[in-house]
């Protein structure tokens, strides 16, 4: 394997071709979404078969398996009839945030919600990551600058507003520690896409996860073997596939086809399209899981939609 030092070339996978339309894209957008909708009822459904700790070390492994493929794919060429295989490495300067991506989506967010959910309805945790959006741009303002009008602030506020009481009238009047979790998850998530966005600025974004993913390996092969030598493992039907799901589908898989839609019909229109995961969240919790919806997790959710969604046009 060769190593080359450069990680701003175009990608195969990050850029769709020139005959990719609008209607392509925004499939690829909404099948993005889709995946990401599926990540709560997947954990649930891997909780079921695996410890909390060895679902999120697994699942981390089996992705960074595949995102070391695809980079190595990517770099590929044929010279003088033998396959020889070139891994683009990140620069120096790129390390700091990617490291930041690892530690808030690869593992403080799936760590977080997975030990959420051991307590916690999806459809309570669909409500409450609902806000990652608002919480995102917050970060954002701090990192980048940025200066979000008095609308966003207004309709960012009302979000947490709706959100705070429902997890305060969940929770019969107080916050538990699920709560807390998913408050936490926020945080480490919305820095992780935070430095995500920046990077992507300067390296296909598919590189973005597919670096963090790889450079988390130290962590999440020790983590993997360890869990899985002191939690119990039942391969039921259910367990084995939500850990499939959220490996491939949602943790590459689905950034895989969202950063294609994106390049193709622009960041303002994909992001319309995510408006509706939380609300998809609470419908494959009701097939997939049987769950029964409170009258609050649909109002709320649907009031943190329209807040999400007056914000997005008060940034554009």
């Amino acid at each position: 394997m060769r190593v080359k030092s450069s990680a701003t070339n175009a990608s195969r996978i990050a850029v769709p071709g020139p005959r990719e339309g609008v209607g392509l894209g925004t499939l690829q957008a909404a099948l993005g979404v889709v995946a990401f909708s599926l990540t709560f009822p997947a954990t649930a459904w891997g909780l079921e078969g695996f410890g909390p700790w060895s679902l999120v070390a697994v699942r981390s492994v089996l992705a960074a398996v595949i995102a070391g493929c695809c980079l190595c794919a990517v770099g590929a060429s044929r010279e003088r009839g033998r396959m020889r295989w070139r891994l683009e490495l990140p620069e120096a300067r790129q390390l700091p945030g990617l490291a930041v991506v690892g530690a808030g989506v690869v593992l403080g967010f799936p760590m977080l919600t997975t030990l959420a959910l051991k307590t916690s309805t999806t459809a309570h945790a669909a409500v409450v990551v609902g806000l990652l959006p608002l919480t995102t741009a917050l970060l954002s303002a701090l990192r980048m600058g940025a200066r979000p009008s008095r609308a966003f602030w207004a309709a960012a506020l009302a979000g947490a507003a709706a959100v705070l009481g429902f997890t305060v009238q969940q929770s019969g009047g107080s916050l538990t520690a699920a709560d807390g979790y998913l408050f936490a998850a926020l945080l480490v998530c919305a820095a992780g896409y935070t430095e995500g966005g920046r990077l992507a600025r300067v390296m296909p974004g598919w590189q973005v996860i597919g670096w963090a993913l790889l450079l988390c390996l130290p962590l999440t092969v020790p983590a993997a073997a360890l869990a899985l030598s002191y939690e119990p493992v039942r391969l039921t039907g259910h367990g084995v596939a939500g850990l499939l799901w959220v490996a491939v589908g949602s943790q590459f898989l689905g950034l895989v086809v969202w950063y294609r839609g994106m390049a193709a019909i622009g960041i303002p229109k994909a992001s319309q399209l995510q408006l509706a995961q939380p609300l998809l969240t609470l419908v494959w919790s009701v097939l997939l899981l049987g769950e029964h919806l409170t009258a609050a997790a649909p109002l709320t959710a649907a009031a943190v939609l329209v807040c999400i969604a007056v914000t997005q046009r008060s940034r554009s």
